[in-house]
């Protein structure tokens, strides 16, 4: 029942319609457990609240007909869960958001090229000076990055995971002495506290 289309973190409005999705939910999360509560008092969904009653026909129609015990009430125990689920994982989703946002990733230097946070396009791009070698091509797709021709980068999206991922690549560690983690401090504060 809830609203399955993807919000990219590069949405300028990601966070608004995250926010109104989550509420989506929480709306629909409430009306689940009304016409619940009406349906134990009355024994029908007509007259809940939330529902037309054509709606609440097609419930009560759906009750009386069903072969399956979950299916013997307007809303199932698995939807009440399944979409407090979803809004958890909004809750979640939002604050990675509104937390990239916040860090302002940068680049680096590396010996042979640079890495570049393209915030515009929501990836993290390694622009090398010659073609990587064989091997190091391998581990940058073990690590997730993807050739992209058109813009002549290895690239993956901007995420806390796309860091972690470039700092366990040797060939591209900063050429100032830091790590690529040190680059991204509000980051790896982040982590440090949620362990």
């Amino acid at each position: 029942m809830s609203n399955n289309n993807v919000i990219s973190s590069n949405d300028p409005n990601a966070v608004e319609k995250l926010i109104a999705k989550k509420e989506a939910c929480q709306q629909l999360q409430e009306t689940m457990k009304e016409v619940n509560a009406h349906w134990r008092r009355t024994g029908t969904c007509i007259g809940a609240p939330g529902i037309t009653e054509e709606q609440a026909k097609k419930i009560d129609n759906r009750i009386v007909n069903s072969q399956h015990f979950w299916d013997r009430v307007p809303f199932s125990d698995y939807s009440l869960k399944n979409n407090n689920a979803e809004i958890k994982r909004l809750d979640k989703r939002i604050a990675e958001v509104t937390h990239f946002k916040e860090v302002g990733f940068s680049g680096w230097e590396f010996e042979g090229g640079r890495a570049e946070a393209n915030t515009e396009q929501n990836r993290l791009q390694l622009c090398f000076d010659e073609k990587p070698s064989d091997g190091q091509r391998s581990q940058l797709k073990s690590h997730g990055f993807k050739w992209t021709p058109s813009q002549g980068v290895w690239q993956r999206q901007l995420t806390e995971n796309a860091i972690y991922a470039a700092g366990r690549l040797d060939f591209i560690k900063p050429t100032d002495g830091r790590s690529v983690r040190e680059h991204q401090p509000k980051a790896s504060v982040r982590n440090a506290e949620a362990r």
